[in-house]
Formats: structure tokens, sequence, C-alpha cells
């Protein structure tokens, strides 16, 4: 097919997704009672979750059937379309053909609403009012705010201060769905206080967010919780992404040799990739599937694996990942939803079993990357997709030196329409590296009384 975009008919949005836990040689670990060490059961997620996600969340069903209602939804920006960057390859002078997904066509300007809508859906049928959120950059509380307000729902978010500081427009666009929005950490938690006691001028991180978040919702009987990511059944709603790609790029007569996605806490990765690594489990199939994570914040290049909270107040349940330790505060770069210290659970058992592969980038190169994608391609791409397009880069630039032809396609998450400000530095020589030493990992991690894994 001689074309840059591929297209597919409503028709074509499916009508489950999937579950590669089904799949898996080896099953997660379950997560376990911080107080007993013991795995939980459904009712300890009982108060922050409704049954259905809960369910989702604990089971080993190859398919789980999207809701009419959501599917229908879905319709307003799904399927999204197949690009390949023929002016990006061009620009390269690599034999590679580049394919990205992208997903900023949605209301919110990400994949997140492919998640989002469905948990508002769910928390709407068991009757709650209210849900409470982080936030790292701004995308995930813009597309729950968006949800919320489909179902007539209450959405209160706390964005990590660093990005509530440089991306006001993600707060409005909040405020104009109709949420609360607040910086983390606030004096609105014991939380809260208890971080800003210590260190005033805390950047936050999406760990003290999700705390907050946490505690508020515990404290009322008409509220959840919703998270936009690591959490299984949030990597489960994104493999919509990757089943339309499938199809796409059988329309396209080609199979990716390489998948890449950025990497914050698996549901922008999982999404797309998901459903390809299906294919190698289940048929043996070789495509390598590379998460793209900042080098800032490398919890699956240069984390440990081990049991650790999902939060940084220790709220969660422990749960077996790759992390950098609960108490990490990673430097404020400008890709603020890949500020996470640790990574999820389906992923992180993937990646110790080597059927994945992950890559740390430095902030400047990845902005390098998207200034040449969006000069090439005509998209800005948010700072978080820019860790993506740079590893899609590397791997045209090996095919150039080697002569091989290979196909990559990655996932353009996002735009970066509300990021501009981050550009504004890059373009004025005033963004920096952030070097994380070994010394400061080790500080974060031998802080961590959590239990160790075998």
């Amino acid at each position: 097919m001689n074309t840059r975009k591929i297209l597919l008919a409503e028709s074509d949005i499916p009508t489950h997704w999937t579950n590669i836990v089904a799949d898996m040689p080896n099953k997660p670990l379950p997560p376990l009672n911080p107080a007993t060490g013991e795995p939980i059961g459904p009712e300890a997620l009982a108060p922050l979750f409704p049954r259905a996600l809960i369910e989702q969340e604990m089971s080993g069903e190859a398919l789980i059937e999207i809701p009419d209602e959501v599917r229908d939804i879905y319709t307003q920006w799904r399927p999204t379309p197949l690009f390949r960057a023929r002016s990006l390859e061009k620009a390269l002078d690599t034999p590679a053909h580049i394919y990205y997904k992208y997903e900023g066509v949605s209301p919110a300007g990400s994949h997140k609403p492919n998640t989002a809508v469905p948990q508002a859906w769910y928390n709407k049928q068991e009757g709650i009012k209210r849900i409470t959120t982080e936030t790292g950059a701004g995308q995930w509380g813009s597309a729950l705010s968006y949800a919320c307000g489909l179902f007539d729902l209450t959405c209160e978010v706390y964005m990590v201060r660093t990005s509530y500081d440089s991306k006001p427009y993600r707060k409005l666009l909040m405020n104009t769905w109709g949420a609360e929005v607040h910086p983390s950490p606030s004096p609105r938690t014991a939380a809260g206080r208890a971080i800003l006691e210590k260190d005033p001028d805390c950047p936050g991180s999406l760990g003290i967010a999700i705390s907050e978040a946490i505690e508020m919702a515990a404290q009322s009987d008409d509220a959840h919780y919703a998270l936009g990511s690591v959490l299984n059944h949030v990597l489960l709603h994104q493999t919509i992404v990757g089943q339309e790609a499938k199809k796409q790029m059988e329309m396209a007569g080609e199979y990716p040799d390489v998948i890449i996605a950025p990497f914050g806490g698996g549901s922008n990765f999982a999404g797309l990739t998901f459903p390809f690594l299906s294919d190698n489990l289940k048929r043996g199939g070789k495509v390598r599937c590379v998460a793209s994570e900042p080098a800032s914040c490398p919890k699956l290049t240069r984390g440990i694996f081990r049991y650790d909270y999902g939060d940084t107040a220790g709220m969660t349940p422990l749960l077996p990942m790759y992390t950098l330790g609960h108490n990490f505060v990673p430097a404020p770069i400008h890709a603020g939803g890949l500020r996470y210290h640790g990574a999820g659970v389906v992923v992180s058992q993937l990646l110790k079993d080597k059927l994945i592969e992950a890559i740390a980038h430095p902030q400047k190169e990845c902005f390098e990357a998207g200034i040449l994608f969006a000069r090439t391609e005509g998209i800005l791409p948010a700072p978080e997709a820019n860790h993506g397009i740079a590893t899609a880069i590397r791997e045209a630039k090996a095919a150039q030196a080697s002569g091989e032809k290979k196909v990559i396609l990655f996932n353009l998450c996002g735009h970066g329409h509300f990021d501009l400000t981050s550009y504004e530095t890059y373009l004025g020589g005033k963004l920096v590296d952030h070097e994380l030493t070994q010394g400061e990992i080790d500080t974060a991690l031998a802080d961590l009384d959590t239990p160790k894994i075998d």
C-alpha cells in the first residue's frame, strides 16, 4: 500500500480488550497486604474501585468484552489513524519503514481516554458520584475530566506540582471539563502536608499525587479512585490501540520487526505492544517490544525487581515491580507523565522474563527527536511521545548503518499543544539533561524495607 495514512472503519473498533496475562508463561506475582505479607483478595480493593474493574484486574481470561456504551463513545475518535513516516524516513536516509499509531486525535489529545471512559462508566454503574485521581503532565487528568463529564461525575485531580506550574493550559482544560485541580503535594491531605513539612518546595511526583488522591477517596462513601496507568485493568483497556494497529499493518502489507512506546507506568507501552506480544507468546513471533523511558527516572533499566508501594505514603498494596523506591522523587523533566518510580506488575514480569526490552534516553535527545519529527511529519509530539520517537530514530539509524530493511512501529501517544513552554525552553537553549548517579539510586533504594523477591 503506497500511502501515508491507513484508516479503519468504525466497524473495525475491537469488541474486546486483550488480556496478555492469559498468554504469559509466568503469571505475575500477587499483590501483598503490607501489614500481613499475605496476598490480597478483591475485598482489599473494594473501597477504591468498582467490582467490574477489580474482576478485570485479577482476570486470567484472554478477552474482556467492551461495553456497548463505551464502544459507542470510542467512535468519537476511534479508530485512530496509522501513518507511515515517509518524510522522517527520507530525512534519516534509512532503508527502514517507520510507522506510527497516532493517539493525539482523541478529545484529550492522547491515548488516555481509552481507559478513562470505561473507568468512569463502570463507576457510574455502581452509583459512585465522585472520582479522585492524580496526573503527571496532565494528559490523564484531562482524559478523566472529560470522561467524568460524560457521566455526570465529579472529578478531583491532584496534579504534580512541577507540571501544575509549567503546564497551566492542561489545568485550564481540566477546569473547562468541570474538574477541580490541586497542585501536589498539597495542604489538603495528611500525605501532602507531611511532604511539605519536609520540603516546602517539593516539585512533587506521581507517587505523592497518588497518595493524596487515594487518601481523599478513602474518606468518602460515594467516591472512588481512578488510576491512569500501572494496574492491569488500565493496561487492558489500552490494548484497543494495538489491535487496531495490527489490522492497519496488515492493510499496509507489513509486520513490524520492532514496536516502541514511551514508558511511565506501562499503559502506553502495553496498549500498542500487548496484542503483538500475544502473537510472540502463542505463535512463536519474533517482534521486539521496546519500552522507552527517561534517563532521569530509569526504573526498567536501572531499578530493581521487588515488592514496593505504588505510592509514596504507602497506602497501596505491595506490588511486585521494577522500582527505584517509592520515596524516589525524579528530576522535574518536561515529560511529567513518565516521572513515576515504578513499573506496572505485568510489564515488570515480562521484562524479568526477557520477553520485552527497555531503553533510557536523556531529555535533550528526546526533544531533538521531537523537533525533527515535527519538521518532517508536521505533528508536534508531547514530551512523553518524544521518548518513543528517539528510540525509533536510533533503530532507523542502526538500519541505515547495516542496510537492514526493518519495519518499525511506535506509538505517538499524544500531541504537544499544551507543552509549548517545554519546546520554548529547548529552542532557547535552556533545556538541561538530568544526570542520575548510581549513588542517588542507591540512596533511594536503601530506605526500601519491603519484601524482596527471590
